[in-house]
């Protein structure tokens, strides 16, 4: 089928190729709510380790205690993604007068080599800077029973940064989602303007005479004013 066919086509049937598309649109419109406001927050930790005083060995004991503080990390990301954690914020936070259940707490731990970064996201920059402020309580506290090999000993965490709560912008497909639906709408009515058209069994032009195999006595030209 040539092109200038599609276009007559189209141009025919032009309402039942824009009609979908403006009911997506006007439902869309009619039922849209903005996206919530999503906040996120992010502390990098250290573990700290004793002060060397021994000249000599000044070189292996701090490669055993970066090693040290290495292992100790990885055993604080995986209490941290834990339930066992997330319970015990919520219960710091209770103590603080805050009622938060432990499933609305969801920490995310990722580690670097000696380095740990906590991060948070929630709907509530103030309960999620509280909920920072707990985690950070805890992570700092009572990390002796994630520890066992410490021997009961609290690993020393020290904060790299301040926690600061900022607003997450709306992702990529929030802001597309009205434009795919209203662009998949459109192909709908051009589907069905093509299956119309299929189905219609009118003869508008000599071509569709011509192939049928009928013979053509004369036309008619279009009156034009």
């Amino acid at each position: 089928m040539e092109l200038r066919r599609f276009w007559a086509i189209f141009w025919r049937r032009w309402p039942l190729v824009v009609i979908p598309a403006v009911i997506v649109l006007g439902v869309a419109l009619a039922t849209y709510q903005s996206p919530a406001a999503v906040y996120t927050v992010g502390v990098r930790f250290i573990v700290a380790q004793e002060p060397v005083t021994t000249a000599a060995t000044v070189q292996e004991e701090r490669y055993y205690n970066w090693l040290t503080s290495e292992y100790v990390v990885n055993g604080l990301t995986d209490w941290v993604n834990g339930r066992n954690f997330a319970t015990a914020v919520s219960a710091q936070l209770a103590k603080e007068g805050l009622d938060i259940p432990a499933g609305a707490i969801q920490p995310v731990a990722d580690n670097t080599r000696s380095m740990l970064t906590l991060s948070l996201t929630a709907g509530d920059a103030e309960a999620l800077a509280a909920i920072m402020r707990a985690a950070i309580t805890v992570l700092m506290t009572q990390n002796a029973a994630a520890l066992p090999q410490l021997g009961g000993e609290t690993a020393v965490i020290v904060p790299l940064d301040e926690p600061i709560v900022n607003q997450v912008s709306a992702g990529l497909r929030a802001q597309l989602d009205l434009p795919l639906r209203v662009i998949l709408a459109l192909g709908a009515g051009v589907g069905l303007a093509l299956l119309v058209e299929y189905l219609d069994p009118t003869v508008r032009t000599r071509a569709q005479v011509e192939e049928l195999g009928l013979p053509i006595l004369g036309d008619i030209p279009r009156y034009k004013a």
